[in-house]
């Protein structure tokens, strides 16, 4: 290189919004070990593995978007730890923590982590997210269809046990979950557990009315009003994420409300989903994609060509999306699953 003469470092991953994107959610898989009601059907067909991007272009398809400022990864599914050697991703990504990187981390069901946790410590990973809806083993297989509750909370402990930094989503289900909330953080919250409640989204044919899953956390945060004082919390500058929280004083805990479709959240967005196929979605609730596989198996440059299809991923990046639960019956807003898409 001359002298006097640095690299020039690429540009950041900024929208036409001026929103600068610093997170990705990477899916690694589009399958799962439950068939959660108001997520899939309950006889899913899964996409073939040969449409899957390998392990390498995962790695490779991360290292991209870490070149171009993102500084969080988080790995998603269906269920990211049914992925077969998963834990080699686990390991690669790890190596770019403090090059780059600033934070890797995972959303899971915790059907695995009992196997899994140490693992995924050893690689750099100190917070997960996990999905549970239910503290009833009874009410756990009906919304699953298939789960084993015990595992879960076996999952769980591991996870704890390792050291890790556990938040729990929960998914409020008007019919199945609503009255139990207040139990559900109050379990959370003893245990030293943030949590996070978050309205029904109205993505893929579950075989279920949303209609009769669905309801507005607002009427939520009103029972919860009724046990005790919740104190709203500043909105990070750096986190941008879809999430308002609310410290609650008796409890010492945190808690967060995912609002898509009673509030919209998206005026700070700063993040982007990559599916287990190598397609970038700007937007959950938009359908509109950019093909990344096709720059990394087609091209004899792949690098450029990643780059070239983030650039023209950010230019279509939508200002909102349009979520809306219609009338009864009616088809689901997109097509897509949720586990297409990434969590």
């Amino acid at each position: 290189m001359p002298d006097g003469l640095t690299p020039i470092s690429p540009a950041p991953l900024t929208d036409a919004f001026g929103r600068t994107v610093s997170y990705l959610r990477l899916s690694v898989t589009d399958r799962c070990d439950l068939r959660c009601a108001y997520c899939m059907a309950e006889h899913m067909t899964f996409l073939p593995k040969k449409d899957l991007l390998t392990l390498e272009e995962l790695e490779t398809v991360a290292a991209a978007f870490i070149r171009r400022g993102v500084r969080k990864i988080r790995v998603t599914g269906g269920e990211p730890l049914v992925r077969k050697d998963i834990g080699d991703l686990f390991d690669r990504l790890g190596t770019y923590l403090g090059d780059g990187l600033d934070e890797l981390t995972l959303t899971t069901n915790a059907t695995l982590l009992e196997r899994d946790a140490e693992r995924l410590v050893d690689a750099g990973v100190r917070r997960v997210n996990i999905s549970l809806d239910t503290l009833d083993p009874d009410m756990f297989r009906e919304i699953t269809r298939r789960g084993d509750f015990d595992k879960v909370m076996r999952g769980i402990d591991a996870a704890d046990k390792a050291g890790l930094k556990i938040k729990i989503n929960t998914v409020g289900l008007k019919h199945q979950n609503a009255a139990e909330i207040p139990n559900m953080v109050e379990w959370a919250h003893d245990r030293g557990f943030d949590m996070t409640l978050i309205e029904v989204m109205p993505l893929g044919d579950t075989g279920e009315d949303r209609v009769d899953q669905y309801i507005p956390l607002f009427e939520i945060r009103d029972r919860l009003d009724q046990f005790w004082t919740l104190e709203d919390e500043a909105a990070s500058g750096t986190s941008a994420g879809p999430s308002r929280y609310v410290r609650i004083k008796e409890t010492g805990g945190k808690l967060g409300f995912i609002t898509p479709l009673t509030n919209n959240f998206c005026a700070g967005c700063n993040r982007v989903r990559v599916t287990c196929t190598g397609r970038i979605y700007m937007c959950l609730g938009q359908d509109d994609h950019v093909d990344l596989r096709s720059a990394l198996r087609d091209s004899d440059d792949p690098r450029a060509a990643l780059d070239a299809a983030l650039d023209r991923a950010l230019l279509k990046k939508p200002e909102k999306h349009d979520f809306k639960i219609r009338e009864r019956a009616a088809s689901p807003a997109l097509p897509r699953h949720m586990s297409v898409t990434g969590g």
